[in-house]
């Protein structure tokens, strides 16, 4: 929340002291429990492409000892056995960055893996930046080729990469054709959704895996399509169905799936697409990309996706135990996959601690910085030693303990019931989390004085949970202003209502929930609530929005007397940047008004609208 924010009238939040009390130790022991049933050749896999960069401007890499050494080698001694490098077809063509990885740095990097006998995995982005689910830019070299072009620029650029490797030596044992390509590759020609059936698409995936193929008569590569959204069954079913079922591209052997738990559903979700997918298609699972949070802190400029709602949303505390027993946990339930089609788990930059001169983009900084397994001096975190841990036939095991609740505080209105929250967040000794419903013994107090109140509740039946109360004068009037529930409730979507849902992602929401928009066409909608019986005065409307920007209208708006609107444009840039659009001195006296947001955007314009607010200025 911006500290400039008003607070709004029901908000569960976690005072600032009870995070204070989670500050992480890079020192402190972890403890792991072993993992049953993993097998000896599970896959123990980090994605490490930074590396070169890093080491270009002057990264030094430690061993929970403190001794310096490669940082393939600190990886190496603690159990990890495979590793995945990105290529980009010329990075030099792109916006640079991110650590320009190139043919070049993959095959010197490959390299150093296999003399330490780690095995590799390729990931093509058939792009010379960034391949994600929100751009999927052509390569440079490609551009004003036709669709039939596109498809044989795609298998001989396989091919060739792939020979490279070959001729000295390194050929890898995995090879995925596209990352996380939910919404298709090579956009235009080949983004997805379609008109055609995904056939362009299809036909260049096809391609791709055929020059390994080709160049593989042994089938001693194993070949992997990556998707993001790893908890979304529905992602899952309509893609490959489409791939498999429909287009007839079935010759590969994996489906790598992103997970990260503050972006991608719960465990249980993984599981259940897991199990579903692994059998449904008769293909082994691996988790591609995954990482988890060892502090709330940011290391540079650069402001991270990883904070604290991102915490409370992925269901493990921001420290170095918490980071070790999310990655023991995701282990398990690769394990657990029936018929052992569960193989292995990759995990994303765990080696990018901030470093001047490495962004993620040129000019930028690192984003991920609290995410690794390093800390910002480079030195392994002792949660490192999950990676042997989980197969320690000597490992014990041991149950966490419940260790404390969070503080709560909400804010409310002089005379109005107050809203307490739902659930509260209670933390183990291994530092995994759960959030747990609360009885309260009075569900909406009032409150006639303004002051400070405890209220008490149970939880699980027998434990005591105790809210503080601040009872102030200003009252947000909005009805579900924060999303909190994930659901739009109280609000009125009118025009192109597919456009718009419930989020509940750290980034695309500052709480649990934000309202989200997002469509393949060009898109209008509006979302807004009436008031009535408003005493007269002056009120202020705002909001709290980020988003990709491009809309040809993106509008706060508040109705007033007479009809009278008042417009305050919203200009978002980029995700995760939040910032607050306002309206003050709005002046109210025939007790009615309506406040909203409208849009009209292009295809593919996408951001995400929390926090409105809506009171009587004193």
């Amino acid at each position: 929340m911006k500290k400039a924010m008003l607070k709004r009238l029901v908000l569960a939040a976690v005072v600032a002291g009870s995070f204070a009390a989670w500050q992480p130790s890079t020192e402190a022991a972890v403890q792991v429990n072993p993992v049953a049933g993993m097998p000896a050749d599970f896959i123990k896999g980090c994605d490490v492409s930074m590396i070169p960069e890093m080491e270009k401007y002057g990264a030094k890499f430690y061993d929970v000892d403190g001794k310096e050494m490669d940082c393939l080698q600190v990886l190496k001694n603690h159990g990890v056995n495979w590793v995945r490098f990105r290529i980009w077809n010329d990075p030099s063509k792109g916006q640079g960055g991110g650590g320009n990885t190139d043919e070049a740095r993959a095959i010197e990097m490959t390299r150093r893996a296999k003399a330490l006998g780690m095995k590799v995995l390729i990931d093509f982005h058939y792009s010379d930046w960034w391949a994600d689910p929100a751009k999927q830019y052509k390569p440079h070299a490609w551009e004003g080729h036709s669709k039939d072009q596109l498809v044989q620029d795609v298998y001989d650029y396989t091919a060739k990469v792939l020979k490279d490797f070959q001729k000295q030596g390194l050929q890898p044992e995995m090879i995925q054709v596209g990352n996380e390509v939910k919404s298709g590759m090579i956009w235009p020609e080949g983004k997805l959704p379609s008109n055609d059936g995904d056939k362009q698409f299809s036909r260049m995936v096809a391609a791709g895996l055929k020059a390994i193929h080709d160049n593989d008569p042994k089938h001693e590569i194993k070949t992997m399509i990556h998707l993001p959204d790893g908890g979304d069954n529905a992602v899952y079913r309509n893609f490959f169905d489409s791939l498999i079922q429909k287009n007839g591209v079935n010759d590969f052997d994996i489906i790598g799936m992103s997970y990260y738990p503050f972006w991608h559903g719960t465990m249980q979700q993984l599981q259940e697409n897991m199990n579903d997918v692994s059998k449904r298609y008769n293909k082994d699972v691996i988790v591609v990309e995954t990482a988890f949070g060892y502090t709330n802190k940011n290391f540079d400029d650069m402001p991270n996706p990883y904070g604290e709602t991102a915490e409370r949303i992925g269901g493990y505390r921001s420290t170095v135990q918490g980071q070790a027993t999310g990655l023991r946990d995701l282990m398990q339930h690769v394990v657990d996959v029936p018929n052992h089609r569960g193989t292995g788990i990759f995990y994303w930059e765990p080696d990018w601690y901030a470093v001047p001169g490495v962004g993620w983009k040129t000019g930028e900084g690192d984003e991920w910085d609290n995410l690794t397994m390093f800390d910002d001096k480079g030195k392994a975190l002792e949660s490192m030693n999950v990676w042997s841990e989980v197969s320690n036939p000597n490992g014990k095991t041991v149950k966490p303990q419940f260790k404390a609740f969070d503080d709560l505080t909400v804010e409310g209105g002089v005379g109005a019931p107050v809203e307490l929250p739902e659930t509260t967040r209670m933390t183990y000794t291994d530092d995994h989390a759960e959030n747990l419903p609360i009885t309260w013994q009075n569900p909406k107090p009032v409150f006639n004085k303004t002051g400070v109140y405890t209220v008490k509740g149970m939880v699980a039946g027998n434990k005591t949970v105790t809210c503080k109360v601040n009872v102030i004068k200003k009252v947000n009037l909005v009805q579900n202003p924060a999303f909190e529930s994930v659901k739009l409730d109280g609000w009125t979507i009118t025009g192109d209502k597919q456009a718009v849902d419930c989020v509940s992602k750290a980034g695309d929401a500052l709480g649990q929930g934000a309202m989200h928009y997002w469509a393949a066409n060009a898109f209008h909608f509006t979302a807004q609530q009436s008031f009535t019986g408003l005493k007269d005065g002056k009120y202020t409307v705002a909001v709290s929005t980020q988003g990709g920007g491009g809309q040809k209208l993106a509008q706060l708006f508040v109705i007033g007397d007479k009809g009278q609107k008042q417009t305050a444009d919203i200009k978002d840039e980029g995700w995760n940047k939040w910032h607050v659009t306002t309206i003050k001195d709005v002046v109210i006296k025939g007790g009615k008004a309506t406040i909203g947001v409208e849009m009209d955007a292009a295809p593919g314009n996408w951001g995400s609208m929390d926090n409105f607010e809506f009171f009587l200025q004193e």
